[in-house]
């Protein structure tokens, strides 16, 4: 077991299965496809530039990333992703949270009462340890275990 400890920007308990990447992750090319299908079940990943991410479930994961790209839309599907039930269960970012994800986790959070677990600065260490398909779990503190 790793353990690493970040800033709870959303604080959670979860244990749950990762998914990496390790470039920016483009909210609005992932998730576009998956939210224009009204009878999406789970979001698969879309964006053809982020192989990583192509093609992998990602409802109720734990998205381990360094931050978000793209346009200002991202926080809006972020959002709309967790009203749907379709978010992940937790973002958990190396570097500091950007405005992108932060503005999409908290209007879940203040405007449709849903939780996002998020932990921002693990550090480039974090990334380079944790592997897609890992066992995260996560406690309110903002510690992360691999295990």
């Amino acid at each position: 077991m790793k353990t690493f400890k970040g800033r709870a920007i959303n604080p959670g308990n979860f244990k749950g299965e990762a998914v990496v990447t390790k470039q920016g992750f483009n909210v609005l090319a992932t998730y576009q496809k998956s939210l224009l299908k009204k009878s999406s079940k789970t979001i698969i990943g879309s964006d053809q530039n982020n192989p990583d991410v192509f093609g992998k479930a990602l409802t109720a994961k734990i998205l381990c990333l360094p931050q978000t790209i793209g346009s200002t839309t991202g926080g809006m599907l972020l959002q709309a992703a967790a009203d749907i039930g379709l978010s992940p269960a937790a973002f958990l970012f190396s570097k500091e949270i950007d405005s992108l994800a932060a503005a999409g986790i908290i209007l879940a959070d203040i405007w449709q009462g849903k939780i996002i677990i998020t932990i921002d600065n693990l550090g480039d260490d974090f990334l380079n340890t944790v592997k897609s398909g890992d066992t995260v779990e996560i406690k309110e503190d903002g510690t992360v275990n691999i295990l």
